[in-house]
C-alpha cells in the first residue's frame, strides 16, 4: 500500500527536468484559498479601454496614430490580461506594462489604457508583490522614456522631434500616482484585516468567558440539587420496606428538589437567549436563602443562619448565593455533621459571609465538588 502511494506521489510530481521558473511565477496559493475568475470587472476594464480609446483617439488625431487592428488587439490583450491578475499577479502585471508600452511606442493614443495597468499594479500590491508592482511601473516609464527621447525617428507616429519632458513629467506622474494608490488601498485593506482579526478574538475570548461562567453555575446548581437528591434517594431504599411513609417524603423531596434544579438549570442556560426572546427570571440571591435552608433539612442537615441578608449588585448577590449552595452541598456530602451555621454580615462595603460545621469530615475518600 504504501509502494503504491509512492508511486501516485511521483506521479503527481512535476519531472526534475522542468523549469518552474522564478518563485513569484508559481506563487498561486492554495486550491481551497484560490481567488474565482473575475469576470466582471475583466469586461467593464476591457470595454472601458476599448471605447474609451476611440474617443482618446478622436482627440488626439492630429498628435498621435489611428487606432487600426493591430492597436485595437493591443488594447484587448492589455484588458482580457485582467482576467488572471488575481492567480498570477506578478505575470499580469508586467504583461500589461509591456502590452501599454508596446501600444504607446507605436504611436497611439494615450488614455484608458492606463486603466488596465492600473487594475494589474493594484492587484500585485494587494497580493504582496510590491517590488514586481513597482518594478513593472518602472519599466513602463523607463521604456516610455527610451521611446520617445531617443527611438522615436525609427518610430510611428513619423516625426523628428523628441516629446517633452514635461509630458514624460505627466506620465511619471500617472505612474507613481497608480502605484502609491495601489499602496494605499493594500495598507488600508491589512488594517481592516488587523482590525477585524481582533474582533474576531475578542469575541471567541467573550464566548469562551461566558461558557466558563455557565459551566460553573451548572455546577453550582446541580451539585447542590444532586447531592440532596442522593442522599434522599438512600433514605428511601432503607426506608422503603420498614417505614413506607417515611421513604414517600424522601421522594416528595426528591421530586421537588429535581424540579427546583431544573428549574435552575433552565434560568442558566436562558442566559443564552437572543434579546429579542421572552424575559428571564431573575438570578437567585441571598433572599432565597431560606429555601437552601429547607432544602437541607430534607437532607438531614439543620442549619442556623445569623444575620440580615444585606443589599447587594445583582452579581455580588447571585456570588453570595452560590458559595453558600456550595458551602452546604460540602457539609451534606463530606462532614458528618449534622448542624451548620451561615453567618452573614457587612463591614462598610465588604461583605462577610461565613459557612460552619461543628463535625469532623468523613475521611479522604469522599470526593470532593
Amino acid at each position: 500500500m504504501a509502494v503504491m502511494d509512492g508511486q501516485r506521489e511521483r506521479a503527481g510530481r512535476v519531472p526534475q527536468w522542468w523549469w518552474h521558473g522564478p518563485p513569484w511565477w508559481n506563487r498561486r496559493g492554495d486550491e481551497e484559498q484560490r481567488p474565482a475568475w473575475p469576470w466582471r470587472s475583466t469586461v467593464l476594464v476591457t470595454a472601458f479601454v476599448l471605447v474609451g480609446s476611440n474617443f482618446a483617439a478622436h482627440a488626439q488625431e492630429a498628435e498621435r496614430a489611428a487606432l487600426d487592428p493591430f492597436a485595437r488587439v493591443l488594447l484587448f490583450v492589455t484588458g482580457a490580461a485582467l482576467l488572471w491578475r488575481q492567480r498570477y499577479p506578478v505575470p499580469v502585471v508586467f504583461g500589461t506594462a509591456v502590452t501599454t508600452l508596446v501600444y504607446l511606442g507605436a504611436g497611439y493614443p494615450y488614455g484608458p489604457v492606463f486603466a488596465a495597468v492600473a487594475v494589474a499594479c493594484f492587484s500585485a500590491v494587494v497580493a504582496g508583490h510590491r517590488r514586481a508592482a513597482w518594478a513593472a511601473m518602472g519599466t513602463l516609464w523607463a521604456g516610455h522614456a527610451l521611446v520617445a527621447h531617443w527611438l522615436y525617428r525609427w518610430l510611428p507616429p513619423s516625426g523628428d522631434s523628441a516629446a517633452s519632458w514635461g509630458q514624460e513629467l505627466v506620465i511619471a506622474t500617472w505612474v507613481v500616482a497608480i502605484a502609491a494608490l495601489s499602496e494605499l488601498a493594500r495598507a488600508r485593506r491589512e488594517q481592516w484585516a488587523r482590525e477585524r482579526a481582533e474582533r474576531a478574538q475578542a469575541a471567541r475570548r467573550r464566548a469562551d468567558e461566558e461558557r466558563l461562567r455557565i459551566a460553573r453555575e451548572l455546577h453550582d446548581v446541580l451539585a447542590h440539587s444532586i447531592s440532596v437528591i442522593n442522599v434522599q434517594a438512600g433514605v428511601g431504599l432503607a426506608l422503603l420496606d420498614t417505614d413506607p411513609e417515611q421513604a414517600r417524603t424522601a421522594l416528595t423531596t426528591i421530586k421537588d428538589q429535581s424540579k427546583e434544579a431544573l428549574g435552575e438549570v433552565r434560568q442558566v442556560l436562558d442566559t443564552l437567549r437572543t434579546p429579542g426572546d421572552a424575559p428571564r427570571a431573575p438570578a437567585p440571591g441571598l433572599d432565597r436563602l431560606p429555601e437552601l435552608v429547607e432544602q437541607a433539612a430534607s437532607a438531614g442537615l439543620t442549619v442556623e443562619v445569623e444575620g440580615k441578608p444585606p443589599r447587594l449588585s445583582p452579581g455580588t448577590d447571585l456570588a453570595a448565593f452560590r458559595i453558600v449552595q456550595e458551602a452546604l452541598t460540602n457539609v451534606v456530602r463530606h462532614s458528618g455533621s449534622r448542624h451548620a451555621r451561615v453567618r452573614l454580615g457587612r463591614d462598610g462595603g465588604t461583605l462577610l459571609l461565613r459557612v460552619d460545621d461543628d463535625g469532623p469530615a468523613t475521611g479522604a475518600e469522599a470526593g470532593g465538588s
